[in-house]
């Protein structure tokens, strides 16, 4: 059985493969007394752009609260919270900056709250753990013509060693399955589970359709046809191989932490951070980000590796690129020798290994807002 070593959660939460310390505002109005009070101490931060309002729909307000909890319950971390409002009601660490007298005030007692949870991460230390406690989220952004034969199905190889090492795999961006639903459906632990996968494709067709448009006739990105991508169902088969071939246990909703271990969709849009949002929201670890065009990504509070599609890439963003799946087509790897690769580049960052990302401070962070309110405003007038 492969270990890692890792940092245990009380609770639920379970395993960590980071020791932050994080501060999350819960209105965009806090993110500077957020970006202050971290800077200097060690701990990091997050900065979003919702700011709560009467006519917010309760869907969008509960999918963002959602998010913002899913992260600041990430194991890899433990959370301060500042919120100026107090609107969100969250028991956590919390600063109330305009209970605080304003920001000197509010500085002075979030560095008062920060000293013991920061002493508190100083002395954590890593512990053998399972490679099943880990939770990978798998990504693939400015795919090329590539990414479906060399980067996604390798990643789909180390998918299938996490899910039989007993750990959980996260499959999303449901706008770029569609065309594949089918093939995923067939795989589905219990029709229930394929219903759900037909569910989720349905929904945001119908959302596209609302909007006079359709998805299934339209072409890629720009940047995916000059990748050399087709058609959008031509990029959803390459990008559900990133899943690899086992069991689809569960699908679940944008940030909502799987119940089930193994292969588990989560339903997000295609945006790259957005998506990688929602899957740390809801539990995951490490990620994997494949890319043809090559992107920077990253998350303030979780490693991300990236593998890139051809050598090209690789070498013209060699700052940025983890590996480099294009070996394969050259005749250097073969997809179980890369897929090696990427599961073992998984378990040594999990276990501290800082990825390129984090050494270049990528903190990208979206939240994705609650995407079907046209639809229910149809159903609602019927």
């Amino acid at each position: 059985m492969d270990e890692v070593l890792l940092y245990r959660r009380p609770g639920a939460r379970g395993w960590g493969t980071r020791n932050h310390v994080l501060v999350l505002p819960l209105v965009a109005s806090a993110s500077g007394v957020a970006r202050a009070l971290a800077r200097g101490t060690g701990a990091t931060w997050v900065e979003h752009d919702y700011e709560p309002t009467p006519d917010d729909l309760p869907q969008n307000r509960e999918r963002i609260l959602r998010t913002l909890v899913g992260f600041a319950t990430n194991p890899t971390k433990r959370g301060a919270l500042l919120d100026p409002m107090r609107a969100a009601g969250q028991r956590a660490d919390l600063v109330a900056v305009a209970e605080a007298g304003g920001l000197r005030g509010a500085l002075e007692q979030g560095r008062a709250r920060l000293t013991p949870l920061l002493a508190h991460a100083a002395a954590s230390h890593r512990e053998r753990a399972p490679a099943g406690a880990l939770t990978l989220g798998t990504e693939c952004g400015g795919s090329d013509a590539l990414s479906g034969i060399t980067a996604n199905p390798a990643l789909g190889v180390a998918s299938d060693l996490l899910g039989d090492a007993g750990g959980t795999v996260i499959l999303a961006e449901t706008t770029e399955l569609i065309g594949a639903e089918h093939l995923l459906a067939r795989r589905a632990v219990t029709p229930a589970v394929a219903g759900d996968i037909y569910r989720i494709i349905h929904r945001y067709e119908a959302v596209v359709r609302a909007h006079g448009e359709d998805i299934r006739g339209a072409n890629p990105a720009t940047g995916n046809i000059e990748g050399g991508l087709t058609t959008i169902e031509e990029k959803s088969l390459g990008a559900a191989k990133k899943g690899g071939t086992r069991t689809i246990r569960e699908v679940v909703e944008y940030a909502v932490r799987p119940a089930a271990r193994g292969l588990v969709i989560m339903d997000t849009p295609g945006n790259d951070i957005e998506q990688m949002v929602g899957m740390v929201a809801g539990g995951a670890q490490v990620a994997a980000f494949t890319t043809g065009r090559g992107t920077p990504t990253g998350c303030p509070i979780v490693p991300v590796i990236k593998i890139a599609t051809n050598s090209h890439t690789a070498t013209r963003m060699q700052d940025n690129i983890d590996l480099n799946a294009g070996l394969i087509l050259e005749g250097l790897e073969t997809l179980e020798t890369m897929g090696r690769r990427i599961y073992e580049a998984v378990l040594a960052v999990a276990q501290g290994e800082l990825t390129k990302a984090e050494r270049l401070g990528h903190r990208e962070f979206s939240i994705s807002r609650y995407p079907f309110a046209v639809l229910d405003a149809a159903a609602a007038s019927r």
